[in-house]
């Protein structure tokens, strides 16, 4: 605690875990926007980059719960399903974390939150973008392509792939697990990365160990309430809370 309290005092911790709480609660009703809930809030209380480093180990345990649900063997039939989504993502969630400290913060915001606003109020308003289940492969890699690229960035890769699960009109309790297994495999790869750039470090681990709790009481929490909820409410809460992280971010980057 004195190696964590040599880089915040008490009062921002406890409001750091407050914001993992929510972002735990978020997390278990739609099952994403973590790291950007964590990004954004902890980033007004610390430094973007201790944020980053906040947000590893609470998205991959959470994710990795939401993953195996129903079970070990439902959680491989997704990674089959969407193998060119997670290797072409890897791939550039590798390459794109050694960024981190060139590209501007308020460009990497940006990049995130504008086209998922367009997105986000194009579907509330009624209009709807479907893919086919099959012959998509290179929209596919596009998608997971630039998923890896934010999320290497900025530990936010979330909006990209729901938007494209959503695009698909995926059921809701395989939506949850897929985006469990996407955003877990993605956060081990994150987490690898960034002990290579730097972020995560001695100083800053026990940090990302001390929001576990919160997250994970969030995360608890959020799911009994998915559970009650049925497929049209589900996409409703998913594209609303979409929009206002992306609205968020590009507030962020606009004025700060």
């Amino acid at each position: 605690m004195d190696m964590l309290f040599s880089l915040m005092s008490p009062q921002v911790f406890l409001l750091s875990c407050m914001v993992a709480l929510l972002a735990g609660v978020i997390k278990g009703m739609v099952g994403f926007a973590m790291p950007m809930i964590l990004i954004s809030g902890l980033s007004s209380l610390i430094s973007p980059e201790l944020a980053l480093a906040g947000l590893i180990l609470p998205t991959v345990l959470t994710n990795g719960w939401q993953a195996l649900r129903q079970g070990h063997a439902a959680a491989w039939g997704s990674v089959k399903r969407f193998r060119v989504f997670l290797l072409v993502g890897l791939v550039a969630l590798l390459i794109s974390a050694q960024l981190v400290r060139v590209i501007p913060h308020w460009v990497m915001l940006l990049l995130i939150g504008g086209p998922v606003s367009v997105f986000s109020i194009i579907q509330l308003l009624g209009w709807q973008f479907r893919l086919p289940e099959r012959g998509h492969g290179w929209v596919e890699a596009g998608i997971g392509g630039f998923a890896g690229f934010l999320g290497g960035m900025s530990g936010v890769w979330g909006p990209p792939t729901v938007l494209y699960l959503t695009a698909l009109d995926t059921a809701k309790t395989e939506q949850m697990r897929i985006q469990g297994v996407i955003y877990g495999l993605g956060a081990v790869a994150l987490f690898g990365a960034h002990i290579g750039s730097g972020v995560v470090r001695a100083e800053t681990l026990p940090f990302s160990v001390a929001l576990l709790v919160p997250a994970l009481a969030g995360t608890w929490l959020g799911f009994q309430i998915q559970d009650r909820i049925d497929q049209v409410a589900f996409k409703k809460a998913t594209l609303l809370i979409l929009l206002i992280a992306a609205l968020n971010l590009v507030r962020r980057a606009l004025i700060g």
